[in-house]
């Protein structure tokens, strides 16, 4: 493996150019709403960018680091085509659209300044280090308990938020339940399966890393991912809108716990 270093300052450099490719092409469209879909490819191209330096190097590749990798992998192709899908089926995401009418109207930013700074720059470093255990874990050493541990747990994550999601959308499909709050399946034991389901990929990924000794370093990256889906732009954003448009949402919330799954509360 090269030095750490050297490969983070490879690995920033990829997500520059590759972010910067995408904000010329939401000039082109008017819209940047597709960054979400790349949120999680973002991440596993930093984890093959790394693989790739160690591939060159002398140590080689390594078990953690294939690992890392294909976890990371199988989470963002799902994650980042699901909410492509999503992009295209519904359109511009009206958070977006409000930010950047808000940073024109008070600041006098143009939509590509918007763009670059509030959009793609502040998601590309984010992401950088929420991957960090993926960046940092790829030492050599053989794949212990810990590792495997990780493996399952980020195993769970992605199935927990697959079925959440899938069942959200079958939910929303259905005409009848328009205006009802979903509470079924997964959604009956936490407020948020897809949010909780990312975060145990993150922690999983981490409990790999960590093994490797210098990986242990990469905790930001986990704790970062919390941070963000429960007090940032995943539970509070979701939630102030929920409360707003769906009638019976604070019935939901008093019963149903906010993030770890656990038994719904019996009614006073």
């Amino acid at each position: 493996m090269p030095p750490i270093l050297a490969v983070l300052a490879i690995n920033a450099a990829v997500a520059v150019v590759a972010f910067l490719a995408l904000w010329v092409v939401s000039l082109r469209i008017k819209d940047v709403s597709f960054i979400d879909a790349w949120w999680g490819p973002s991440m596993a191209l930093l984890a093959w960018s790394t693989l790739a330096q160690a591939h060159l190097s002398p140590g080689g590749v390594t078990p953690h680091g294939l690992l890392l990798t294909g976890l990371c992998t199988l989470w963002a192709a799902r994650l980042g085509g699901y909410l492509f899908w999503r992009w295209r089926r519904h359109g511009a995401d009206r958070r977006y659209v409000s930010m950047i009418a808000h940073a024109e109207k008070t600041r006098g930013w143009s939509f590509a300044k918007t763009a670059l700074i509030f959009v793609f720059g502040l998601q590309m470093v984010l992401g950088f280090v929420v991957a960090l255990p993926a960046q940092l874990g790829q030492q050599a050493g053989p794949l212990g308990p810990l590792a495997w541990g990780g493996a399952a747990l980020a195993i769970v994550g992605i199935a927990f938020e697959t079925i959440g999601d899938a069942q959200l959308t079958a939910f929303k499909a259905d005409p009848a339940n328009a205006g009802k709050v979903m509470d079924q399946g997964l959604w009956r034991y936490t407020r948020h399966p897809n949010y909780f389901g990312d975060a145990c990929v993150w922690w999983g990924l981490y409990l790999i890393a960590a093994e490797t000794g210098l990986g242990a370093w990469s905790l930001p990256g986990p704790v970062l991912i919390t941070f963000l889906l429960t007090k940032w732009s995943g539970v509070p954003t979701t939630e102030g809108r929920m409360r707003k448009s769906k009638p019976g949402y604070a019935e939901y919330v008093a019963r149903t716990s906010g993030f770890v799954p656990w038994f719904p509360k019996k009614a006073a």
